[in-house]
Order: structure tokens, then sequence, then C-alpha cells
């Protein structure tokens, strides 16, 4: 196992000087490329887009001011190409990169590079990506600057020596990879017999998916709440929140719906989550976007979780509920233009829901589902929002995420947002791929969800009241009917036909 990264007690109290941003690249695909992009032109910035050859006629391609063909094995290995990004970025004439979320966004060596060519990341610096990126040494850091967080065991190199750690702490325990996400190299172990196959199956899938097989165990909070919060800081110790988020709905443990604010939470509880999370920002000086996540145990006692040194994927939540766009906070603070408000000036204005929409089978575990989008139809509305870089006739493949779209709702209250969620989702069509939309509607229906009873077990504690309701005649019916119709050889046969052959069918002499 390789060694934790080394704390860090100062960093330095200046960033470097910015320099002013007029060109970006953005190191991304699909839906958050296109997000970028809307703020970046809203701000009278260029835009850049990379792509692999299957991504050509994306959105994101076809939206960008420029364009920048990335050559590799797949798409993915194209996008964790760093120095080919960083060379795109150069020839491009960009002065800097976004590098929105997952790929290359939380890996500090890019980050490195990306300042070592002269270009500004928009985003938290390589040291603070190294510290905070790895989960050992910031629970370390939060744990030093009096962040609450769980008991727990750091890897030893020695399984025994670890079991036995891991042992005392009591049951039970969750093994966690020190590096990545996702649920990657995590399990939760209930019994001590289980310990050590347990521990050495995630040292295995945490090395097969970040290439790092440190492993930790730490107490195990059940049914715990799943709260994070939205920090900026400003890189010279300045740092201000812009409240919590719950997503603690999750399947696989990943999310599939957020809101903003948490579901019930006593507000003395809230003032204590989020000022935890704005000392662990200045004390790191962090600069930019980032959030800081925690489990909340029913009697409320709340463990730091890790930081996410970038732009989440439901940030447009966060964006509904404070009228801030992060995007343009994060290009602002990169080019040196402070923070966006003092944290007096920041005030929540009702509630926001996220759902994502997934190409999978909720009925089958989960499984992703792939096709390819024959009819796509969105609800439109002032509180409405659908994040997406879909189009007809794209094939949806197993090459990424399962996600499709982000459909985001905000209400004056957070019953108001669930209703016009549920009758978003209602409006929402797209056909030829198999997804989650509907699952989405029964579960923001359920009536612990609208009562606000929230764990990060919720999908599989209601699973059997999630499930689809057997079709009446007339909804069967009405399905076949159109299934039929989808038929050409049946459309020719109703309407090609003339008469009176037509109104013999297929009588014969």
């Amino acid at each position: 196992m390789s060694q934790p990264a080394v704390l860090r007690d100062a960093l330095p109290l200046q960033a470097p000087a910015a320099a002013p941003i007029r060109r970006v690249l953005i190191a991304n695909r699909g839906e958050i490329a296109v997000r970028i992009q809307r703020t970046l032109r809203a701000m009278g910035i260029a835009s850049v887009a990379v792509f692999h050859r299957v991504d050509a006629e994306g959105p994101h391609v076809t939206g960008a001011d420029g364009t920048v063909e990335l050559i590799g094995d797949s798409a993915v290995a194209a996008h964790l190409d760093g120095p080919q990004i960083v060379a795109a970025a150069r020839a491009s004439g960009a002065d800097a990169i976004h590098p929105g979320y997952g790929f290359l966004s939380e890996n500090a060596a890019f980050a490195r590079q990306v300042a070592e060519a002269g270009l500004t990341f928009i985003g938290p610096d390589a040291d603070t990506i190294a510290l905070m990126g790895d989960k050992i040494s910031a629970r370390q850091f939060a744990e030093a600057h009096g962040v609450p967080v769980a008991p727990s065991v750091m890897p030893t190199g020695d399984l025994d020596a670890f079991a036995a750690a891991a042992e005392a702490i009591g049951f039970p325990l969750l093994i966690k990879a020190a590096a990545g996400g996702g649920g990657k190299g995590m399990s939760i172990v209930r019994e001590p017999s289980t310990l050590r196959e347990a521990a050495r199956i995630a040292s295995s899938e945490a090395q097969r998916y970040f290439g790092d097989g440190r492993v930790y165990a730490e107490l195990y909070v059940e049914r715990p709440r799943h709260i994070e919060v939205q920090v900026l800081g400003d890189g010279a110790g300045g740092a201000i929140h812009l409240f919590e988020r719950e997503c603690s709905v999750q399947r696989r443990f990943q999310k599939i719906i957020e809101e903003a604010p948490a579901a019930p939470l006593p507000e003395a509880l809230r003032e204590e989550i989020c000022g935890a999370a704005v000392r662990l920002a200045a004390a790191a000086r962090y600069k930019n976007a980032g959030t800081v996540e925690f489990i909340l145990g029913t009697d409320g006692r709340f463990f730091f979780l890790e930081m996410n040194t970038r732009l989440q994927v439901e940030h447009p939540v966060t964006e509904m509920i404070t009228g801030l766009d992060l995007v343009r906070a994060q290009v602002d603070i990169a080019a040196g233009r402070g923070l966006p408000a003092t944290q007096p000036e920041i005030r929540v204005h009702g509630h926001a829901i996220e759902c994502r929409i997934c190409a999978e089978a909720p009925e089958r575990g989960f499984l992703p589902a792939t096709g390819a989008v024959r009819l796509l139809r969105v609800p439109d509305g002032p509180a409405i929002r659908f994040e997406n870089a879909l189009r007809q006739g794209q094939k949806v493949t197993a090459d990424f995420d399962p996600m499709l779209a982000k459909l985001v709702v905000s209400g004056p209250d957070r019953a108001a947002a669930i209703d016009r969620a549920i009758a978003a989702l209602k409006e929402l069509a797209i056909l030829g791929v198999e997804t989650n939309v509907d699952y989405l509607t029964r579960l923001l229906d359920h009536p612990a969800f609208r009562a606000g009873d929230l764990h990060t077990a919720f999908v599989s504690e209601h699973a059997e009241s999630l499930v689809a309701p057997p079709l009446d005649v007339a909804a069967r019916d009405r399905a076949l009917m159109v299934a039929a119709l989808g038929q050409r050889a049946f459309r020719t046969l109703v309407s090609d036909v003339p008469e009176p052959q037509a109104s013999i069918g297929a009588w014969r002499n």
C-alpha cells in the first residue's frame, strides 16, 4: 500500500496572480460541458470543446466556439489523457481549463500540468486536490481542525493488524477506498468473521479502479442521512457556504435524487454542519468551489465523510435556491475577482429538487440500459431546468455513466417542489432506451419521501412499495396499440391498402 499524502498546516497565503480569462477549454463532455458553455457564453467568454470521434456530433461539440478532437482507444481514455488536453488548450488559444466533474476534475497531477503550462485551472490548486482528494489525509486534516470524524482505523499494510484494530471499534463497519468514489471499494461489514475477506476484496477493487489499494474502516452509522455543504473559497483563507443539500436517496452508493435545502433539519444543526464545512475550507485555504460531505445519524451526530474538490453533479439545486451561478463564481474566483457574496448576503429562496435521469432498469437491480434516443420531449417552465446533451437518434452505450440528464425544479416550499417534479417527470418522454423516469416519479410520491423520512437505505428499505404496479387492461391495450402502430408493416397495411381491398381484409375467394 502506498503512503497517504502528508498533512500540511500552512498553505500559500496568496493565490498566484490571476490572468484574464477570455477562452476556456472544457475538459469534459455531455451535459456538464453544455452547462459550462451556457455560463461562458453569458460572460462573453469563448469555449473550446474537446471530443472523441464517437461524440463528434454531440451538442457540446456543435455548441462550442472552437473544437479539438482527442485521439484515444476509447472516449474515456481520450478524456483521461491530461497531456493531450493541455496541448489542445494551448493549440486552441485557450487561457484556462474547466474540468467539469468526473474524468480529470479531481486529478492533482492534471491540475499541476495545467498550471505548469501557464494556463489557469478553474478549480483548486494541485496541492489542495492532493490533500482533500485523498480520503485518509482529508479525514486527518478535518480532525485536526475540529471537524467531527467517525471512529476509524487507517491502513497499516498488515491486514491482520488492520482487522484487529477495526474489530476494536465495533460493528457494523464501513470499509472504504482511500482514493476514488462512486461506491467502488466500499462495503459494509457486520460481523468479525467477514472483516478480513471484505477488506481484501475492497482493496483489490480499489486497486483496479483507482490504482490505489489502500482501504480504511470507519464506524458505520445505521440509517444515516447524507448531507453536503456547498462551499466557495478565495484561496487566502476566506470561505463561505451556500447552504446544504440532501443527497440521502441513493442506489448502489450513488445519488439519484438531491434537494436543497435538506429535508427537515433543525436550524441549529444546519448552522453547526455548515459552520464545520466553512471551517474546513478556510483551514485548507481552499480556492474555488467544493463540497464538504457529512453523514448525519438519527441521534443528531454528524461526521465528516469527504470533500469533493470540484463542481458537483447536483450543483443546480443550490443555484436555484440561492440565485447564484456556480460556474460563474468558479470563473470569477479563478480570474482573481474573489467570492461572489458575503455570507450574510446569501439567502435561501424556496426549495429545489434534482432527479438524475439514468438509462437503467430499476426493476432489474438498476442495471445500465443501452439503446438509442428515438424520441425526446422535455418539460419546460420558469421553475424547470433540464440539463442534458441529448439528441434524437443518439446512441446510448455502456461506455459512460448511465446518467442521461438532470431534471431540476424549484418551488416555494418542499411540498410544492415535489409536486412540480412529479408533474415534470410525467411530461418527460425519452423513448428508445429504458430509463428510471417512472421509478423516480413513484419515489418522489412515496409517503416516506414526502414526509422527509430519508436515509441512505431508503431505496432498499422501500423496494417493495416502489415496484411498478401492474398495468390495468386499458393501459395495456393502449401500449399494444402504440407498439403496433410503431411497426411500418402494420401502418402500411392500415393506411396504404385501397378500397375495396381494405374492407375485404384477409378474405380470399
